[in-house]
């Protein structure tokens, strides 16, 4: 039996854990036709792990501080931290000599991270792997600079890219929608469907008397207010009616805010905090109701779970993919929206209530996209056509 290709998958988690869940989702997909090694833009929080047959490569961590710019964690000069980067992505790429080259947004995305990914992609080059990158369904689409950051980023997939993976239901969103550089893009793309973790959840039979509501905030970086709001909410409605409420924090709330959140929850009838869940998806098919912001993988658990669902999406300067997704998620009638500053107490409960009382319809897009990518990564690597 002839060993698997092997595959060299980067990914950097930033502001969230979005895109090293969607990377771990099809690492764990592209493992049975690849042999796959994650380089990580830091320790996995928990409690997310590494898939079956999947190496992991811990980079020096870098995340993006309120400014915006790189930060280490660690202390180190942010200089320092991507040259200790680059060489263990140079020395992992000697060591597993990968017929595939997978990075996770550049050039699209991270333009940060350049020092350490044109470097890579260069090498991939000179040994003729394949390199592709792996874009989610909407890109950020605020930058000041926004055309010239799309001309810059079609020439560098131009000049090193043999496939544009776009992990999303075209019915959905198309890449020109958010990607608009002068030149028309020469790489080719494919779309995969979305990525998610798995299929479609069985609903089971929902009490009626006491409904259930799950709050959350994606990794939980930037979610202390939406979560601080839905505890506001809980006592409202909870006055009103039977209710239970869970808060799932998420492992990268800060513990100060943790603490916080346990200190206005304490004592409160139907309550539950809980830091993090092993899937959030299966918790929000046993809920009568979901509040949460509208990251990609936080639409998919909506999707897969089909709860009615209140989204609150997350925004700042330069950031509007998740808005985007929300009104397209609205368009089609499965979710709630209510945009703009965190919302208090009074107008999220307000919000809920309506959802409560509402059901999401059935609307079928493509959620097969690890699986897809795997398979589409084999042929194009084989030979086979597109």
């Amino acid at each position: 039996m002839a060993e698997r290709p092997a595959l060299l998958l980067h990914c950097q988690h930033s502001l969230g854990l979005g895109h090293l869940v969607r990377s771990l989702a099809l690492a764990s997909a592209l493992s049975r036709r690849f042999r796959v090694t994650v380089l990580c833009g830091g320790p996995l929080p928990k409690p997310l792990a590494a898939p079956p047959r999947v190496e992991l490569v811990s980079l020096p961590a870098l995340h993006a501080g309120e400014d915006g710019r790189l930060v280490s964690p660690d202390g180190l000069p942010v200089e320092r931290a991507l040259e200790l980067r680059r060489a263990r992505i140079l020395a992992t790429f000697d060591a597993v000599r990968p017929r595939v080259v997978l990075v996770e947004l550049f050039p699209f995305g991270r333009k940060k991270l350049a020092p350490e990914l044109l470097p890579l992609l260069d090498a991939a080059r000179r040994k003729g792997a394949f390199v592709a990158t792996s874009l989610r369904d909407l890109l950020v689409t605020g930058r000041s600079d926004q055309e010239a950051h799309d001309e810059r980023a079609r020439e560098l997939a131009d000049g090193y890219l043999d496939a544009v993976l776009v992990h999303a239901d075209p019915r959905f969103a198309r890449l020109e929608e958010t990607f608009r550089p002068r030149v028309p893009l020469r790489a080719p793309v494919h779309y995969t469907g979305f990525v998610t973790g798995g299929g479609r959840l069985r609903r089971p039979r929902l009490r009626t008397d006491e409904p259930h509501v799950v709050a959350s905030a994606g990794g939980g970086r930037v979610g202390g207010p939406l979560l601080r709001a839905a505890i506001d909410a809980h006592r409202i409605l909870r006055a009103r009616r039977p209710l239970r409420t869970t808060v799932v924090a998420g492992p990268l709330l800060a513990d100060g805010e943790w603490q916080e959140l346990e200190e206005q929850g304490s004592g409160v009838s139907g309550l539950q905090l809980r830091r993090s869940v092993p899937d959030l998806a299966a918790a929000l098919a046993d809920a009568s109701a979901s509040v949460s912001q509208c990251g990609y993988n936080a639409a998919l658990d909506l999707l897969r779970a089909r709860v009615p669902a209140l989204v609150v999406p997350f925004a700042a300067p330069g950031e509007d993919e998740q808005q985007r997704r929300a009104s397209r998620l609205a368009e089609l009638g499965l979710v709630r929206v209510l945009a703009g500053e965190p919302p208090h107490g009074n107008r999220l409960a307000s919000a809920l209530d309506e959802t409560l009382a509402s059901r999401p319809p059935r609307v079928r897009l493509d959620l097969n996209g690890a699986e897809t990518t795997a398979r589409l990564l084999e042929r194009l690597t084989s030979g086979g056509a597109a």
